[in-house]
């Protein structure tokens, strides 16, 4: 049995009336709070085949938490290794869960670093938070399970891009079920745009630093699936500002009850703002990615910043 669940499809209301017909795909209930438990789930049981006892997962937040429950459901050992701008009140979460928590760096970029120190032995594996096709694989079953749920192929799916992990996912499930022709929307925040500079010198590009509320966006590089993609599939990078991304997931909130992070609540805000960048498409779904570091203080604080 999955330790994902199939997450509910929901509909903008007032569903009839509207320009565009919009559905939020709902990743924010996942037991661990995001979309990643998908993918770090379907890698996990591939690595426990070889005989691996120990994960090790590099985090902003998000991914450990999916390494840790998969790990504490599978009775797998899990160390996890975080940036210092991982909130406290995750750290406390990580270790609830039952993993071996090391802070260290001021970015993933650099706790990743660590972490690859820490897989030299056999029975260690590394669990990465979006750059591996076992993890695209994985989260491509969200797909399928609109596939499940709708009358035909939307015309465009939105998708929050940090290190292009979900970006690559939906790709991979669009393909797999012959929905090549549903463009994606891939936002990022102004602060994190690695994605978007890259499509734009038709190379990868390394950001210097990362300027965003949006943390879990903070990938300084976008893995080099994402830019392949981009070159051979409809994908429109699209940025917002911080202060859109927050804006919805009060709104997100309010409307729908469902706590998420600004990097979440990037795509979200394309939406709620009325983007002109929708304007050629009717059937939209939204990849609700959710994101565990959030709580009402968090909410609240990132509000405050934002104006």
């Amino acid at each position: 049995m999955s330790l994902y669940i199939k997450t509910p499809l929901i509909d903008r209301l007032p569903f009839e009336e509207a320009p565009q017909k919009v559905s939020f795909k709902m990743e924010a209930y996942q037991p661990s709070g995001s979309f990643k438990l998908r993918g770090i789930e379907y890698l996990t049981r591939e690595v426990l085949k070889k005989g691996v006892t120990h994960l090790v997962s590099s985090s902003g937040g998000n991914a450990g938490l999916s390494a840790a429950y998969v790990g504490r459901q599978l009775g797998i050992r899990v160390s996890v290794v975080v940036p210092v701008t991982t909130p406290a009140f995750i750290v406390e979460k990580l270790r609830q869960e039952g993993a071996r928590v090391t802070v260290h760096g001021e970015a993933w970029d650099e706790a990743h670093e660590l972490a690859l120190t820490m897989t030299r032995s056999k029975d260690t594996a590394l669990i990465p938070p979006f750059d591996h096709p076992l993890l695209w694989e994985g989260h491509a079953s969200m797909v399928d399970e609109l596939k499940e749920d709708l009358a035909g192929p939307p015309d465009l799916v939105i998708v929050s891009v940090g290190g292009g992990g979900l970006l690559n996912g939906v790709v991979e499930g669009l393909k797999r079920n012959h929905w090549t022709d549903t463009a994606i929307l891939a936002v990022e925040t102004r602060g994190a745009a690695s994605f978007y500079e890259s499509v734009k010198q038709h190379r990868l590009v390394t950001l210097e630093k990362i300027d965003t509320l949006a943390t879990s966006l903070g990938a300084k590089t976008v893995s080099q699936k994402a830019l392949q993609n981009a070159m051979d599939y409809p994908i429109i990078p699209h940025l917002v500002t911080d202060q859109a991304a927050v804006n919805a997931c009060l709104r997100f909130a309010d409307e729908y009850r469902t706590l998420v992070e600004p990097a979440c609540g990037a795509s979200l805000s394309v939406v709620f703002d009325e983007s002109p960048v929708l304007r050629n498409y009717q059937r939209i779904v939204v990849i609700v990615c959710g994101g565990a570091i959030v709580n009402l203080e968090k909410l609240q604080a990132w509000r405050e910043k934002s104006l």
